[in-house]
């Protein structure tokens, strides 16, 4: 493992396996360390495999004293950074919990350390842990463990800082309870699991309306994201009184959190919140990313056939709705899509590349013609389950964006007989774009690996773009002479920005 010295947050960190990766690993890392912490000096370690991230809270004054606050586990990460918190750990047992405490605040104590801070620890397996590093300040995930401690550690560290001795024992910090943190991030996971995903938001709406529910950020609606800062958007923190409860309310809270803009995803996946944690997940160019958790996390939820049908009838209504809505304007000239004088309309739908028939009338008790289609959130009820679903985009054409129970689907209707004429409409041929490399972010140019008339071959590094303070490799999509280079170190670019072409 290469990590600058200097650092966290996953920047100016790269793992070797072999002495090309090392290599690459050490300009990377160093270059990314002097950009982000203004220090190019790294550290080399050993690389611990499958290891889980699980750090203590500790708390000490300046007269000696020092408590360890429980554990945070930390280990569903992208890139070397956090994604997911939640305390306690489903892994530990008391004894390592207590081990591991005790430790951290005799290492606290050892430096005679007065305030919050955490002592981080990889886990293996066999729950051997091992000293990470320990960072001297609040981390961002500390809400989790106020929840189930119920100490506010603000307060705590003003009152050290003013020179008061802890107010608790050890004996008196309980686990009680049950939280989870998901960090927010203004990236656009389908491009290489995460790149910046920069521009303005159109929408923003917290959930803090359910319970149990804290959102810590200092975004509103119309704000720039950025290229410059870091990408979280904010912090959304659940708590129950177990487990369960923690997560069922971080799922309702992410589906009816709203952030809309240029692209804007909210992914809720399962699977690293049933206990498959490992600080590997979606690893990018860190670490090799496996089937699991990449390809089946960014597939989302799967539907059961229930749920199919709920999101069938949801887009079906909404379609219908939109369209007797239209229907309603004053000497509009538009030609009807649908009848708005029969009781029953027959759909083609489309999902997932299979074809639906769906027949949506107006004689249930509750009509969609009620809906404020203008909200970004709709509460429907369906065969008696209440959902919450957000509709991301309607198109002329029939195309429709649902976020549904954690996940996007695209969805298109039409009507039987629009349906049947729509086969006979010529496919548009997708653009050849493997000789191009454009920008998939804005971003500044640190450096251009290639001239005119070089061979390139598949994978291999054209250039090399930094935003966010990351440093991203853009590889040629196949083998190929260079034709032109359109970009230098030091340019500014734009997302689609044309950087190089070849032959």
């Amino acid at each position: 493992m290469i990590k600058a010295s200097a650092g966290g947050g996953g920047k100016g960190m790269r793992i070797a396996w072999d002495d090309e990766e090392t290599r690459d690993g050490f300009r990377f890392s160093s270059q990314e360390a002097a950009s982000s912490f203004g220090d190019d000096r790294l550290l080399i370690e050993k690389f611990i495999d499958n290891p889980r991230h699980i750090e203590i809270q500790v708390l000490g004054d300046k007269h000696g004293n020092a408590l360890w606050l429980n554990e945070r586990e930390c280990s569903v990460q992208r890139r070397n950074q956090k994604v997911v918190e939640e305390a306690p750990s489903i892994f530990l047992d008391p004894e390592t919990r207590q081990a591991m405490g005790e430790q951290a605040v005799a290492l606290a104590k050892a430096v005679k350390y007065s305030s919050a801070g955490t002592v981080e620890f990889l886990v293996d397996s066999q729950k051997n842990f091992y000293f990470l590093e320990m960072n001297t300040r609040l981390q961002v995930e500390h809400p989790v463990t106020e929840c189930i401690t119920g100490l506010d550690l603000v307060q705590e560290m003003i009152l050290v800082a003013k020179g008061y001795p802890l107010r608790h024992k050890q004996e008196d910090i309980p686990i009680s309870g049950w939280a989870v943190e998901c960090r927010v991030y203004a990236e656009d996971p389908y491009k290489s699991f995460g790149l910046p995903s920069i521009g303005r938001l159109s929408q923003y709406q917290e959930p803090i309306h359910l319970p149990g529910v804290r959102v810590d950020s200092g975004i509103q609606p119309g704000s720039d994201i950025s290229i410059y800062y870091d990408p979280m958007i904010s912090k959304l923190v659940t708590y129950g009184s177990d487990r369960a409860e923690a997560l069922k309310r971080m799922e309702d809270a992410l589906d009816n959190y709203v952030i809309r803009g240029k692209t804007a995803h909210l992914i809720r996946n399962k699977t690293p919140m049933e206990g498959i944690t490992e600080t590997k997940f979606g690893g990018g160019a860190d670490v090799d990313v496996t089937d699991m958790t990449y390809d089946s996390f960014l597939t989302g939820h799967t539907l059961t056939l229930s749920e199919r049908n709920q999101l069938l009838a949801i887009a079906s209504s909404v379609f219908v709705a939109s369209q007797l809505r239209a229907q309603r304007f004053q000497e509009h000239s538009r030609v009807p899509v649908i009848r708005p004088d029969v009781a029953k309309w027959e759909l083609s739908v489309k999902l997932h590349d299979e074809d639906h028939t769906v027949v949506a009338s107006n004689n249930g008790s509750v009509s969609c013609l009620t809906w404020n289609l203008a909200s970004p959130l709709l509460s429907v009820n369906v065969d008696g389950t209440q959902r919450t679903v957000q509709c991301l985009s309607r198109e002329a054409g029939g195309n429709m964006s649902i976020q549904f129970l954690g996940t996007v689907y695209k969805v298109h209707i039409l009507t039987k007989l629009a349906a049947e004429l729509n086969k006979f409409m010529l496919e548009k041929v997708p653009k050849d774009t493997s000789s191009t490399l454009c920008s998939p972010m804005p971003g500044v140019v640190v450096a251009v690996s290639v001239k005119p008339g070089d061979m390139v071959a598949e994978g291999q590094e054209i250039c090399v773009i930094e935003a966010m303070k990351m440093q991203n490799s853009m590889t040629a999509g196949k083998m190929g002479k260079v034709k032109l280079v359109h970009c230098k170190a030091g340019d500014t670019v734009g997302e689609g920005d044309l950087l190089v072409e070849l032959e």
